[in-house]
Order: C-alpha cells, then sequence, then structure tokens
C-alpha cells in the first residue's frame, strides 16, 4: 500500500480499536454479541459462546497497537475466561481457541497453554468415520454435523497437536471441501450436512466398519493391503450417507466466506500440515495442487458482485453481511500471501471491500455537536439491500468505530442490522494486516 492508503487504514484501525476500549467499559467481563445499530448498546454473554474468541482477539489487537500493559492485562484476562470451552463438545472450538489465543503473543504463557490443551481435546474429538471433528451438541441439535463455521482456525488448532494433528486437519478439510464445493461450479456452495439414517451395516462407533463380504468370523487378516481395503470401504459408505441439511441453506454468504477462509488458512499458515507441497490430496495431485484449485473457484465468488454481499444470496433485497465482506476480505489477503496466479488480483479485491467498509459502514469520530438551528436535516432515501437509519448528528448517538449492517440470523430476523463481535474482528485483523501491525500467517 501507499502512503496515502496506509493512511485511511490506519485512521480507520484506530476507530474500531477505539470502540474496544469503550465497549470492554460497557460489558466488563463479560462477552460482547452484537450492539444495537442506533444506541450503540450491546448485548452480551456470560461465558462467550462462539464468539468469545474474537472479543479476546480484538483486545489482544488493541494490546498490541498501545503496547499499555492495562490493555496486555484485559487481554490475558478474557483469553483466560475462555479455558471452559477446551473440552466443550463442538467444532466451533476453532473459532473460539484460535482467535482467542494467536494474537496473544510470547508474553503469554496461560494463552500459549490453553492452545495446546484445546488442540489435543479437539484432536481426541476427531472421528476417523467420519473424517472430521463433529459439529458437536455443546449448542443442541444433531452432533454429528459438518458445517462451514466448524472449520476456520481448527486446521490451526489441530495442527498444534503434532502429527496426528497435522493429519486429523488436513481430513477435516477435506471432508468439508468435498462436501461443500459442488460438483458444478454454478451451483452455490452447500454450507452444512448431517448423517443420514445408518444402515445396518454403517456403525456409528469411531471405528470404521467392516464392509460387506467381508470376513466376520475372527480371522487374522492378511497384509497392510487389506486394511486399507476396508477402510476405503467405511470411508465411502461414510461419505455417501451424508445429506445436505436445509439450514443454513446455500446463498449463506457467511458461510461461503468461511470456507474460502479455511483454504486461505490452510494454505498460508506456516504449521499446518494441510498445504504441504510433498503431501498428496485424494486424485493424485498434491495437497498444494488440490487447495489451489479449491482456492480459485471459491475466490471467484469474492471477486464479483457487491464488494458487501446480501446475507442471503437468494434474497437479494434483504440485509447485507458487512461481517461476512470482512471474512470474505481476510480471506482474500491469506490467498494474495500464497504462491497463486491471481495473488495481485485478491489483494486488490481485499484493499477495495476494507476501503468500502471503513468509509461506507463505520461510525464517523464524533465531532462537536452543531448549531441546534443546524441540526434538523431533510431524511436520507436507504437503499433496499441496506436498511440502516440515517447516521445521527455527529456528537451525539452512537459511538465511534461500530461496523454496521452485519446480519447474524436473517432466517430469523434476529440483528440483521448490527455490529457484530466477529464483523469488528475480522474487519480489525484485515486493517492490522495492511498497516503491518499483523502478520496474517500467525494468524
Amino acid at each position: 500500500m501507499n502512503a496515502a492508503s496506509a493512511a485511511w487504514a490506519d485512521e480507520a484501525l484506530g476507530r474500531v480499536l477505539d470502540r474496544v476500549a469503550v465497549t470492554r467499559s460497557e460489558v466488563g467481563p463479560r462477552f460482547p454479541l452484537y450492539a444495537d445499530p442506533v444506541t450503540g448498546r450491546w448485548t452480551s454473554t456470560r461465558r462467550g459462546s462462539w464468539t468469545g474468541g474474537f472479543w479476546a482477539g480484538l483486545l489482544c489487537l488493541r494490546a498490541r497497537r498501545t503496547g499499555h500493559a492495562d490493555d496486555r492485562d484485559a487481554a490475558a484476562a478474557c483469553t483466560r475466561a475462555l479455558t471452559g470451552w477446551a473440552d466443550a463438545d463442538t467444532a466451533t472450538r476453532g473459532l473460539i481457541l484460535w482467535y482467542g489465543t494467536a494474537l496473544a503473543g510470547r508474553g503469554d504463557p496461560d494463552a500459549a497453554e490453553l492452545r495446546v490443551r484445546g488442540a489435543r481435546s479437539c484432536l481426541a474429538a476427531f472421528d476417523p468415520a467420519l473424517g472430521l471433528v463433529p459439529w458437536g451438541d455443546a449448542f443442541g441439535g444433531d452432533r454429528a454435523q459438518a458445517r462451514t463455521d466448524g472449520l476456520p482456525g481448527m486446521l490451526q488448532l489441530l495442527s498444534a497437536a503434532g502429527e496426528k494433528g497435522l493429519t486429523a486437519a488436513a481430513a477435516h478439510l477435506d471432508r468439508h471441501l468435498r462436501l461443500c464445493l459442488p460438483a458444478d461450479p454454478a451451483d452455490p456452495v452447500r454450507p452444512a450436512w448431517h448423517q443420514h439414517a445408518q444402515t445396518p451395516d454403517a456403525h456409528t462407533s469411531t471405528a470404521p466398519p467392516v464392509p460387506r463380504g467381508e470376513a466376520r468370523d475372527g480371522e487374522a487378516r492378511e497384509g497392510a493391503a487389506r486394511e486399507g481395503a476396508a477402510r476405503e470401504g467405511a470411508a465411502a459408505r461414510h461419505a455417501g450417507s451424508w445429506r445436505p441439511s436445509a439450514e443454513p441453506a446455500p446463498g449463506w454468504s457467511r458461510g461461503e466466506a468461511w470456507l474460502v477462509l479455511a483454504v486461505g488458512d490452510a494454505l498460508t499458515h506456516p504449521q499446518a500440515g494441510c498445504a504441504r507441497g510433498d503431501a498428496v490430496a485424494p486424485g493424485g495431485r498434491s495437497r498444494h495442487e488440490e487447495l489451489a484449485r479449491a482456492a480459485g473457484r471459491l475466490a471467484d465468488g469474492l471477486l464479483t458482485g457487491p464488494l458487501v454481499p446480501p446475507a442471503r444470496a437468494a434474497h437479494p433485497p434483504g440485509p447485507v453481511d458487512t461481517s461476512a465482506a470482512a471474512i470474505g476480505a481476510v480471506a482474500l489477503l491469506k490467498l494474495a500471501g500464497a504462491p497463486l496466479p491471481d495473488a495481485a488480483r485478491y489483494r486488490e479485491r481485499a484493499v477495495a471491500v476494507l476501503h468500502r467498509l471503513t468509509t461506507a459502514h463505520l461510525t464517523p469520530t464524533a465531532a462537536p455537536p452543531p448549531p441546534a438551528a443546524s441540526r434538523v436535516r431533510p431524511a436520507e432515501p436507504v437503499a433496499a439491500a441496506q436498511p440502516v437509519p440515517p447516521v445521527p448528528p455527529a456528537g451525539g448517538g452512537r459511538p465511534a468505530g461500530m461496523l454496521l449492517d452485519g446480519c447474524y440470523d436473517a432466517d430469523r430476523g434476529l440483528a440483521t442490522r448490527h455490529e457484530l463481535v466477529w464483523g469488528d474482528f475480522f474487519l480489525a485483523l484485515g486493517l492490522a494486516a495492511l498497516t503491518g501491525l499483523v502478520d496474517l500467517r500467525e494468524v
């Protein structure tokens, strides 16, 4: 970036991280989830839910920028508060424990310990018959699901568990790509899958079942080739037992962004075994070649269309989702850091998205209130795809540094035009990468 570009990114990052300080004073030891677009007041949770790591990550970014001991202490305390999630049965531990510890730095041994504990716990939860860490039941619903929001962070987290973790990370990503990435590039990503009712020979234990036709009389198997055939047969049947879930439906923009981010993670994270060039993926191509192909297909969706996508592609007149745009921008920056042919295009688009978010959706720094006579202004029409009330007069109303127009859940009508803590995090992370505060290879 040139000096002028770095200046707008640095100023916007300052606004977002100043907002972090305001949020911290409001929520105290609780975790912010989403904030009202008019008042800026947060809805918070006691334990952080699946978004707790993003709040810890924002506090770490602020501490890194300011260098103040008070900010470092706040970040460390928040990270420690995530400890209870290490053994929770949820694939969102990648989001919680990776993003909640990755930016803590070497001066926080508790964060490193939590990361390793979480990695080992996730590795223990890996189901070789399913080929992934299941979605889990910590938030209710069917445990045996595969969802794109169970990918980011999980790859890096598993990679911290040694060679077995690297193998599990590769399998976790492969299974999700084979399920969620459609065979026809014209079809949308399928962000969620569940296990279909099992047939009598498709066992639900973590050990692969014995294929039909194989001897069951306890006779010793002969040779590794036969054992390999058994595993392949089991994997094939388990792959065939997956069915697409109705919710989240195809066209969920944040679901697609999570998937691109995970591929970017695998290609650029230095410890991710998924990106090793000597590893061979199914089909005979190197794992890097396989991931590069997936990256090209997925990135095409981020390179076209609006800079800030609709929350649901099937309902473009509905709310947009700035959090999906921010996640996608970080994903593109990661792809731009990988040796890919379109790296320059990825970076250019990422910068354009981040600039749009900061100029059109980030609340400005408050200015002194204008004279009373000048405070009334005519109402301005708002585009149907961006149903946000007009910005209140400077000096009154909501705080500066709020990333508005985030959509938590369009189907339920929950927080559809709000500030979302994960939207703030990925916007801050993207801006921090542009200004040099963060090297995305460490996240």
